[in-house]
């Protein structure tokens, strides 16, 4: 019998893995990233949903705030998803870091943004993110590539892309350290096998909209060495 655990945040879900109540959990690469390097859990596959197996941020505006490129959001404020978001906030983040722009957290809208820096807030979602932008409470917001194709056509057509990050992969599956090698083995070759069957590709699709699970290109010493060079640009410890 399988037990489905909902951890609320990736501190909870390491103190699971660290007990032995989750043998696998999935999540997107900043997380799991954050999970894996303290040694609780390690990179099984990737997970492909909605039929994409890799995703960017975007950096968007409103059409009506005249802001054409990122450089116009020096004394602004934009916003993103939530701290754990791969696509809202993380991404995106640090591709404002890579053309290196100053950017600093605010308490919230009505705080003080310095001409040398990029103010933000988090929104908690999607589409808080979406409606502040276009209410022009801010001047610009993140979301995922996928969450911006996905927009209506009234939405869009007030709206315009700014720039767009490298991608990542779409989800992954990663295993409890210390879970016997055997049941990795036969968990890894279920998942691989799952959408070759029509009983495999329902389930997939109860679960949250997977297409289906694969090797990882690179495998797992890629992901950290490239996930390691991305905090690295953030300016922070690894």
């Amino acid at each position: 019998k399988s037990i489905v655990k909902v951890a609320a945040n990736t501190t909870q879900l390491i103190e699971l893995l660290e007990q032995g109540q989750v043998d696998f959990y999935l999540e997107s690469p900043f997380p799991t990233y954050i999970i894996n390097r303290t040694g609780t859990g390690k990179l099984l596959l990737r997970r492909w949903k909605s039929g994409m197996s890799e995703y960017r941020g975007v950096i968007f505006t409103s059409k009506e705030n005249r802001i054409n490129r990122l450089e116009d959001l020096r004394g602004k404020m934009i916003v993103f998803e939530d701290p754990g978001s791969t696509s809202g906030y993380f991404l995106p983040k640090l591709l404002l870091f890579e053309k290196r722009f100053r950017v600093a957290e605010k308490p919230d809208l009505s705080a003080k943004v310095s001409g040398g820096e990029i103010g933000y807030i988090f929104a908690g979602s999607e589409k808080n993110v979406v409606k502040l932008v276009r209410e022009e409470k801010v001047a610009a917001g993140a979301i995922s590539n996928d969450d911006y194709a996905s927009l209506d056509e009234t939405s869009k057509a007030r709206l315009s892309m700014l720039a767009e990050s490298g991608s990542v992969p779409r989800h992954l599956v990663s295993v409890r350290s210390n879970l016997p090698e055997a049941v990795i083995k036969r968990l890894k070759e279920i998942l691989l096998s799952m959408h070759q069957d029509d009983e495999g590709q329902k389930i997939l699709r109860q679960t949250d909209g997977t297409t289906k699970f694969d090797t990882l290109p690179g495998g797992e010493e890629a992901f950290r060495r490239k996930m390691n060079d991305l905090y690295h640009l953030r300016g922070e410890k690894k």
